[in-house]
């Protein structure tokens, strides 16, 4: 059974940073790129971050390049989001997910997801 487990999210004043961290069992986590999400209320889930199967490549939101760092440990089999200058609107649920081949910014292509972590920033 595939469990993907999310820690780290909380609140924060603006400015100030958080490191959210996925934890995965269940699955040959190398064999999969990885992702975060997020969903503030009201709103549809939309696309932070995802690193490959090898870390070789990235990819960010325009809205948190040069603030965010997603990075992954194949032996420790966790994925970690590095999140600085953090700004009210990053208000959200993250998730990070799972993906078998390749990275992707749609959700619809991600089979294993977590249960979320709220991170809240105050102004």
């Amino acid at each position: 059974q595939v469990q993907l487990v999310e820690s780290g999210g909380g609140l924060v004043q603006a400015g100030g940073s958080l490191r959210l961290s996925c934890a995965a069992s269940g699955l040959a986590f190398s064999n999969y790129a990885m992702a975060w999400f997020r969903q503030a209320p009201g709103k549809e889930r939309e696309f932070v971050a995802a690193i490959s199967r090898s870390s070789s490549l990235t990819d960010y939101a325009d809205s948190v390049k040069g603030r965010f760092i997603i990075s992954r440990d194949n032996v420790k089999k966790t994925a970690t989001l590095q999140m600085n200058s953090l700004k009210p609107e990053d208000t959200s649920v993250y998730y990070c997910a799972a993906h078998p081949f390749g990275i992707s910014r749609l959700n619809t292509e991600y089979p294993h997801w977590g249960q979320g972590t709220q991170v809240t920033v105050s102004s």
